[in-house]
């Protein structure tokens, strides 16, 4: 059973940091497509970066945050450096079954979630 699991969200002023982590268990993700989505109160979801062969960004975030991953964990991170308030929403760890590094950048694109975490970033 493929479980995503997230952590090191929180409550953050504007300008900090945090940084997300996501392990993975019940298979190896290593050769798959692996994001990170976001979902505001009363927004959509939204995608925020992920990480194939290269990595993309939303452009809401390039230059403040960074996706990584350890493959020897398994787990993927995201780094977010100089936090804004609009930043604050439900993070989502996801994964793409397929082995391929197509990037999507559509949540229904995506087989595999965590259960999120919060973030929040204070004014």
């Amino acid at each position: 059973q493929v479980q995503l699991v997230e952590s090191g969200g929180g409550l953050v002023q504007a300008g900090g940091s945090l940084r997300l982590s996501c392990a993975a268990s019940g298979r190896t993700f290593s050769s798959n497509t692996m994001g990170w989505f976001r979902q505001a109160p009363g927004k959509e979801r939204e995608f925020v970066a992920a990480i194939s062969r290269s990595v993309y960004y939303a452009d809401s975030v390039k230059g403040r945050f960074t996706i990584s991953r350890d493959n020897a964990k398994n787990t993927v991170y995201l780094q977010m450096n100089s936090l804004k308030p609009e930043d604050t929403a439900v993070y989502y760890c996801a994964a793409d079954r397929r082995l391929s590094t197509v990037v999507y950048r559509t949540a229904a694109m995506y087989d595999y979630w965590g259960q999120g975490t919060q973030v929040t970033v204070s004014s």
